[in-house]
């Protein structure tokens, strides 16, 4: 992989670019993540899921943490969340918690709530660390932070060596404390042949943390520190840490996979010469093959033919788990046909292509056709399946290709960087859902060394989104003809559909423009102090508005200051949207348990928790100045 920097003496070019044209291609078929069927919730009715769980385990309804008190949880009575409360037990014992479920391979999700300061862990099968820790401060993860696998520990080895083989998460995508966590692990347990050798390491996947990937493929030679077991085996327990710090857990779910993969058994092929680029044209009779063969593997290397051939495969699949499975077929440079049980799954042509079907247990009939007729495209055959209780898996040798991976270009802020471009953002629904979303096409993005980063639209004077982590991918602006936009990179959190920050209402009740039709609205660039940091100026409703959007210290979050001249009466701004707004006191707000808003400096003016279109939204009246922050 090849990342492209672009230096600080490029962002003043980088604050006026754009490209407009054709989207990217991208590779023709890879092994999707996993994203399994919603799977098993683990109850939290009670507490009968879990093996024998201390008094600091409990069932309650809801949770909140203070980001002042360390290591402090206040919950409320009901069921749904699974709390550790350690100040309410001695601490003379061992207080994890283990699940009554074994597991080998496994897909796990869920959410998770720290404390201020806490620490706490996710233990597959017992042994291996996902380490859960309030990281909401650090720039540059370690074992020790928030989504890192930690390190295994040796006391015999020498001192500053005893711990080894930690993993640090690729970079920080934590939330701050009393906000929810999502993360996704896709673990693959450790291999044994029959006398009991270990024959090949536990294996994190993919670790999916708020959204952001930060490990793939990390192998575990063993157990990490403070384990429940210091051996390896094929199932364990999932073990939750609660011996160090307060944490909630909920919607908790997880996929098993302890079925046997479907085989290919007798697989032969046979390649013939011609160009077949209709589905029509996949008839043999008669025709004499070029080459013909029994092979091991699906494999486009059995054709000598670089261009205008048609590889036919057949053999038998062996199906020892009935049920309904997943397909994937990667076809670069033509296209081709998957048939099961006599059945066709999959027909592509000019792409990948997917399908499903239910098979019975047994041996069924196998075929499958690639036709190779696009002459500049890498010869390549991909062919993927999951089903019930089994992984996705490459069936053939290799996941296929087109040809046309493109190394990513990657901005980094390692100093102040502005960078001009649409940002596409997904639609949000009354019940918070994402769908087809939208593009802002008057967008620029503001990176900065502390790793939080903003995007705002100049045309509505809006705050569209906020993250932390890294900066850009520029990729699809700057690749080929390029489609104009960018994306971050980082752990993301939106502010909701981009409107006018500011607006007159007849009332605090009277719906918010969707344009801005009637505002005046009149951007007028933005001015950089002396570290390049923007201040965003315009003109609506008559008044001239400066916009300054600072990191605040420790790279908790952002202050926004928008100062007014002039206004005029019954103006309003909207800090920002949401599916549940809920206020924790005169100055502090809950956004969806995902952010903070902070009330800085409102003059004194009250702010209104409203319901707009199955929504939420907080608007404040404004005199001259608002001042408020965002902590994430």
């Amino acid at each position: 992989m090849i990342t492209t920097t672009v230096s600080a003496c490029f962002r003043r070019l980088l604050a006026v670019s754009g490209a407009v044209g054709l989207g990217l291609t991208g590779p023709l078929l890879s092994l999707a993540q996993p994203a399994p069927v919603p799977g098993t919730a683990i109850q939290l009715n009670d507490l009968s899921a879990f093996v024998s769980p201390t008094p600091n385990w409990r069932i309650v309804g809801s949770v909140r943490a203070d980001l002042n008190k360390a290591n402090t949880l206040t919950t409320g009575k009901g069921t749904g969340v699974l709390a550790n409360v350690p100040a309410d037990a001695s601490f003379g014992q061992k207080y994890n918690l283990l699940t009554n479920v074994q597991h080998g391979d496994i897909d796990l999700e869920l959410e998770y709530m720290m404390a201020a300061q806490s620490n706490s862990g996710i233990y597959l099968q017992g042994r291996y660390e996902v380490q859960l820790f309030d990281s909401w401060n650090v720039r540059r993860p370690k074992t020790v932070d928030n989504g890192s696998i930690y390190e295994r520990w040796d006391e015999k080895r020498p001192d500053g060596q005893k711990g080894y083989e930690g993993h640090p998460a690729r970079q920080n995508a934590s939330r701050a404390p009393g906000l929810w966590q999502h993360v996704k692990i896709s673990f693959q347990a450790p291999r044994f042949n029959a006398g009991g050798q270990k024959t090949e390491n536990a294996r994190m996947i993919r670790v999916e943390l708020n959204g952001v990937v930060i490990h793939e493929n990390v192998d575990l030679t063993g157990p990490t520190r403070s384990a429940a077991f210091e051996d390896e085996k094929p199932l364990g327990p999932l073990m939750l840490q609660g011996d160090h710090g307060a944490v909630a857990f909920r919607n908790i779910r997880y996929v098993l996979y302890d079925k046997p993969r479907p085989e290919l058994l007798d697989l032969s092929y046979a390649v013939y010469k011609g160009k077949y680029e209709k589905e029509s044209d996949y008839v043999f009779g008669g025709k004499a093959p070029e080459a013909e063969g029994a092979t091991k593997v699906l494999s486009a290397s059995v054709s000598r033919i670089p261009n205008e051939f048609l590889i036919r495969y057949t053999g038998t699949m062996r199906v020892a788990e009935p049920g309904e499975y997943r397909f994937n077929l990667g076809v670069p440079g033509g296209g081709g046909i998957l048939k099961i049980n006599n059945q066709t799954v999959v027909a592509s042509v000019g792409r990948d292509g997917s399908g499903k079907a239910t098979l019975p247990k047994g041996d069924l009939p196998f075929e499958l056709l690639y036709s190779k007729f696009i002459d500049w495209a890498q010869p390549a055959v991909g062919l993927t399946m999951a089903g019930p209780g089994v992984r996705e898996f490459a069936v053939s040798e290799g996941a296929g290709g087109n040809g046309s991976d493109v190394d990513p270009i990657i901005v980094e802020a390692q100093t102040n960087t502005l960078l001009r471009s649409f940002m596409d953002i997904p639609a949000e629904s009354a019940l918070g859902q994402q769908g087809r979303g939208l593009r802002v096409t008057h967008a620029i993005s503001v990176g900065s060394p502390e790793q939080i980063h903003y995007t705002y639209d100049l045309d509505k004077g809006a705050l569209v989104q906020v993250w932390r982590g890294n900066f850009l991918d520029a990729t699809p602006m700057w690749h080929d003809r390029g489609d104009g936009s960018s994306r971050p990179t980082g752990m993301v959190q939106r502010m909701g559909t981009p409107v006018l920050f500011l607006s007159k209402l007849p009332s605090p009740q009277a719906n918010w423009p969707t344009d801005t039709t009637g505002s005046a609205y009149r951007p007028k660039g933005y001015v950089l102090d002396e570290n390049d940091r923007p201040t965003f100026r315009y003109q609506s409703y008559d008044a001239s508005v400066d916009d300054k959007i600072r990191v605040l210290a420790e790279g908790k979050g952002i202050q926004r200051e928008v100062t007014v001249r002039n206004p005029s009466g019954s103006l309003y701004a909207r800090l920002i949207s949401g599916t549940t707004i809920s206020a924790l006191d005169n100055t502090m707000y809950l956004v969806d348990g995902q952010e903070f808003i902070r009330l800085d400096d409102v003059g004194g003016a009250k702010a209104i928790i409203r319901e707009s279109n199955g929504r939420q939204e907080l608007i404040v009246p404004v005199k001259e100045k608002v001042t408020y922050s965002i902590l994430f």
